[in-house]
């Protein structure tokens, strides 16, 4: 594509026309000068490809495609070719259906296990983050398709996600909430990056120049093109000036127009128009030269793929007496549900098709024999059940059988785009029944099916808990062979388990609103604050047994020239059965000067050992392993001091230590909130005047929401109106045109809440039409009560 000259043929109105798509899912095409269109879709865990025709669901109908593991599960592999082969697989999958783009990684930081969307995201490390998401961007574009690395930036919550106002200080934002996005950009060089939602320190992302210009392009070298998420627009002039090349979906919502009237009158600079264009040019061509219309992928080998993945990705939380692994000729009780309606992904714009499914049910019954294996269902997914029936049944199955497998979790509506969780607990049907199958029989393994961590009551009443996350449409089979040690548990957490919500860092500042959440724990962060403030966890970071054992040994830190430092030691499988380790490498910064948590994580390898076998790990620790950044010159800053290396099998579970000595910059003056800082309460209390001295202004309103509205308004904060009234009853009703309404669960749910929390300009799209933005100016004038007020004075000059 000869763009130069593309570029010199395209009129204004065909220029403001490249920067939306053509619908939900395609870039505008434009023949007469052969500029195709092109096609994304919904990620990150597998291909999300909408039939142009369903039955309703309008997330569930979709074509069959590979269901992988959550990225919850993903990063608790911690094994970055594994990820690297899941994002090439997908990649295949979007070949095979002429899509050029997979809307994902999700790389925001799980700043609270109540986040609605935390089984799409990684970790609550950004290191970790950085390197899982770096993984697969790298995976999938080497297969000709792109990634789009999402939701940029601070976008870690559901709640009001279209409004909120996240306000956080620049060093939490930089260490914690922005240095994942860093290395994903710098070393996986993505292809699109997608704006978030929400606003940042005060202004909508989609139009924060600062985000989109100053750091994502010039400081990060990104060279991609710049999506908005779906619906995120709110200025789309002011958006271009800053630097938000597309805009999606593609809809009737004026800006077009408004783009042509904005280069007319001035206010918007052709030639910035031109480079959003030139970027949208380059990205088409790129996209549009790896398609190929007879591209086939295997499905099978992509489920064996899932299965290893899901295998990777559970996390063996507790064994005593070595309960597991299983012997085949034990008779074990199967109970709960979940074994034979699996609960394998999350809810919202990720849900695959699954192209198969297996359930554990059939897979211990295939591996052990029929007659070892007695069910009982245990509690009822649809509550419909007699829960005294069932319970009564599955405590009859655990008397009369050597041990017992709870299959328990977290249900559809407990994890849904959109919505939040309220607490931390599983339902009371399972902890109810795990408490009763643990009385009657010891012997007692609970396998949780989640995406992020629950509460567990009962933990010191049973005696193994194999965290299974989100495996995917193979993950009843992974979780088999670990049950009855076909393989090996080798996955550790990616986010602490906390031992109550009360615990959590952000509790007291979660979610939020009406208008701004403010992040008071700044960067204190899940590990970050537990270790710093000594709180006990229900399991640690990095944590995660085997059915092996590893010894470390011979630690070797040798300071290079500058700030490199490499980091050298031993592990030794000392264990009878073949395995795998992660050793994590973090550091602990001097107590001096500015505020540091505890201990950061810097390094980590996973490495697979024979039995008896040693392997030598070699890690190099570059200046980015022991700066801070530094507000007051806008860089990162070593700090002069003694380092220590910590080496271990956990957050909780460090081995080895060493030292390395750095003659950098001298510690910073502190001023009052690095001094209160530097003694992070317990109960993360932080006084406002402490925050707004980290921010370095005063917070903004908070206050309630009321007249005048405007289309930054949602309809919930517009109930006391009667036009709110009504703008909720007609998107109601669009809700039923398009899903029916006989259809309920947790797509209705997000779908809703969306609706209800958006600001009114989304109503554009949510509508499907119905509404356009003169209607909603005009609503808006009925609800601020400029109508009557104009008609009175009609009336009165009458």
């Amino acid at each position: 594509m000869d763009i130069k000259n593309i570029l010199q043929k395209l009129t204004g109105a065909e220029k403001a026309s490249l920067c939306a798509g053509s619908d939900s899912w395609h870039t505008r095409g434009i023949k007469r000068l052969d500029i195709p269109t092109i096609m994304m879709a919904d990620g990150p865990h597998g291909l999300r490809k909408e039939l142009s025709k369903g039955n309703g669901d309008i997330l569930r109908d979709s074509y069959p495609a590979t269901c992988f593991p959550t990225a919850s599960a993903l990063a608790s592999t911690w094994n970055r070719e594994l990820i690297s082969k899941v994002a090439q697989a997908i990649a295949e999958e979007c070949l095979a259906e002429g899509v050029s783009v997979v809307l994902g990684p999700g790389t925001n930081i799980k700043r609270s296990p109540l986040c609605g969307r935390n089984f799409e995201y990684f970790s609550e490390d950004p290191y970790q983050t950085g390197e899982m998401a770096t993984a697969f961007i790298q995976g999938v574009q080497q297969m000709g398709v792109g990634a789009s690395l999402k939701h940029f930036a601070a976008n870690n919550q559901e709640y009001r996600r279209m409004l909120i106002d996240t306000v956080v200080d620049e060093r939490a934002l930089r260490e914690i909430y922005m240095a994942g996005f860093e290395t994903a950009v710098k070393n996986g060089k993505p292809w699109t990056v997608m704006a978030a939602y929400n606003r940042l320190n005060g202004m909508y992302c989609t139009e924060n120049a600062w985000l989109l210009e100053t750091v994502l392009r010039k400081e990060w070298g990104f060279e991609g093109i710049v999506v908005s998420d779906w619906g995120a627009v709110n200025d789309r002039v002011v958006g271009i000036i800053a630097g938000m090349d597309l805009e999606m979906p593609g809809i009737e919502n004026g800006n077009k127009d408004r783009i042509i009237s904005a280069v007319q009158s001035g206010e918007l600079l052709e030639k910035d128009l031109d480079n959003v264009v030139r970027r949208l040019l380059r990205f088409v061509d790129r996209c549009s030269m790896n398609l190929q219309d007879d591209f086939r992928c295997d499905l099978e080998a992509h489920h064996r793929l899932a299965m290893k993945t899901a295998t990777e990705g559970a996390v063996l939380l507790k064994n005593e007496g070595d309960l597991l692994p299983l012997s085949k000729t034990a008779t074990v009780g199967l109970i709960g549900q979940f074994a034979k309606i699996p609960r394998y992904q999350g809810s919202g714009s990720s849900l695959i098709n699954p192209s198969r499914m297996d359930t554990l049910y059939d897979a211990m019954r295939e591996y052990a024999g029929i007659d070892k294996v007695i069910f009982a269902k245990g509690y009822s997914l649809d509550e419909k059940g007699d829960s005294d029936a069932l319970l009564a049944e599955a405590i009859d199955v655990a008397r009369k059988t050597n041990v017992v497998v709870v299959c328990a979790g977290l249900t559809d509506l407990d994890e849904v785009e959109s919505v939040d969780r309220q607490h931390l607990r599983l339902a009371d049907a399972h902890d109810q029944l795990i408490e009763a199958i643990a009385e009657a029989n010891p012997q007692t393994i609970v396998l949780l099916s989640n995406g992020s961590p629950v509460e567990m009551p009962w933990i010191d009443k049973v005696p193994a808990v194999l965290e299974g996350y989100l495996g995917g449409q193979a993950g009843a089979s992974a979780h088999c062979q670990l049950i009855y040690g076909e393989e090996n548990p080798s996955g550790k957490l990616a986010e602490s388990f906390p031992i109550s919500l009360q615990d959590t860092p952000a509790h007291a500042y979660f979610p939020g609103g009406p208008k701004t959440v403010e992040y008071r724990e700044s960067l204190f962060v899940g590990y970050r604050f537990y270790d710093t403030v000594e709180t006990e966890v229900l399991f640690p970071f990095g944590h995660g047994l085997s059915y092996t054992h590893f010894v470390y040994k011979n630690l070797v830190v040798i300071h290079e020239k500058g700030n490199l430092v490499n980091v050298r030691f031993d592990i030794e499988n000392v264990g009878d059965r073949a395995g795998k380790e992660i050793a994590q490498v973090y550091v602990h910064a001097p107590r001096e000067g500015v505020a540091r948590p505890e201990q950061e994580l810097k390094g980590f390898v996973k490495v697979a050992l024979d039995a008896g076998e040693t392997q030598t790990v070699n890690l190099a620790l570059g200046k980015r392993a022991f700066a801070y950044y530094s507000v007051k010159k806008h860089d990162w800053q070593v700090q002069k001091g003694k380092y220590e290396i910590r080496v271990g099998a956990s957050s909780r579970d460090i081995r080895l230590t060493s030292h390395v000595q750095f003659d950098g910059e001298n510690p910073e003056t502190l001023t009052p909130s690095e001094k209160f800082y530097r003694h992070f309460p317990a109960d993360a209390d932080v006084p406002q005047a402490v925050f707004e001295g980290l921010l370095g202004r005063a917070l903004p309103n908070n206050g309630p929401i009321s007249r005048p509205y405007d289309l930054n308004t949602s309809i919930m904060d517009m109930q006391r109106s009667l036009v709110g009234r009504f703008l909720k009853r007609i998107i109601r009703r669009q809700i039923n045109a398009m899903m029916g309404e006989e259809i309920h669960g947790p797509t209705r749910l997000m779908i809703e809440q969306m609706a209800l929390e958006s600001p009114l300009r989304v109503l554009v799209m949510f509508s499907g039409g119905a509404l356009s933005r003169r209607m909603l100016n005009r609503l808006l004038m009925l609800a601020n009560g400029r109508m009557l007020s104009k008609a009175r004075q009609r009336k009165n000059q009458d």
